[in-house]
C-alpha cells in the first residue's frame, strides 16, 4: 500500500438486479471522545465508519450501532450514500458484521471490513452492503466525530 492513496471498495446490492460499486480515497480522524471516523467520498457516493470506542481500537469483530445509540460504549456506525441515475440513495447497517484489523504494528493504521444490510431510505427497501477499507494511518489530531456525521 506505500505509495498509493488508501481506498474504500463499496458494492451495493438493491432487489431484485441492481448492482452499484464504487471506490474512494479514504481519510481517517481520531474521535476527541476516543474512536475513530473513517470514510471515503467519490461524487455523489460515500462510505462511512466510525468506530465509537473509549480507548484503543481494538482488532476483531465490532457490534454494529445505530447512529442514535447513547448507551453502548464500543461499536461501529456504518452508512452508504450512492446515486442511481439522478437520485441519491442511502442506508445505515442494521444487520451484519464489522472487522477490524491493524495494520503495519503500532503505527494507528487500520483496514476494516464491513458487511451486512440495511433499510435504504428513499424506496424503503433493504439492500445489502459490503465495504472494504485499505489500511489508513490515523492521524494524532482529534476531531469531533458527531458533529462531522
Amino acid at each position: 500500500m506505500l505509495g498509493r492513496e488508501p481506498r474504500a471498495r463499496v458494492l451495493v446490492l438493491r432487489a431484485p438486479h441492481d448492482t452499484t460499486r464504487f471506490d474512494a480515497p479514504l481519510r481517517a480522524y481520531r474521535c476527541s471522545r476516543g474512536g475513530v471516523l473513517i470514510f471515503g467520498v467519490n461524487g455523489g457516493n460515500g462510505v462511512v465508519v466510525w468506530l465509537r470506542s473509549p480507548d484503543s481500537i481494538a482488532p476483531g469483530p465490532w457490534p454494529l450501532l445505530q447512529r442514535g445509540d447513547t448507551v453502548s460504549a464500543r461499536g461501529a456506525v456504518v452508512a452508504v450514500r450512492f446515486m442511481a441515475g439522478e437520485v441519491a440513495h442511502g442506508a445505515a447497517l442494521d444487520s451484519g458484521v464489522v472487522r477490524v484489523s491493524r495494520v503495519g504494528g503500532t503505527g494507528g493504521a487500520v483496514a476494516v471490513l464491513a458487511h451486512g444490510g440495511g433499510l435504504e431510505a428513499v424506496l424503503a427497501q433493504r439492500l445489502a452492503f459490503e465495504a472494504t477499507f485499505d489500511a489508513v494511518a490515523v492521524g494524532a489530531d482529534t476531531t469531533s466525530c458527531q458533529s462531522r456525521l
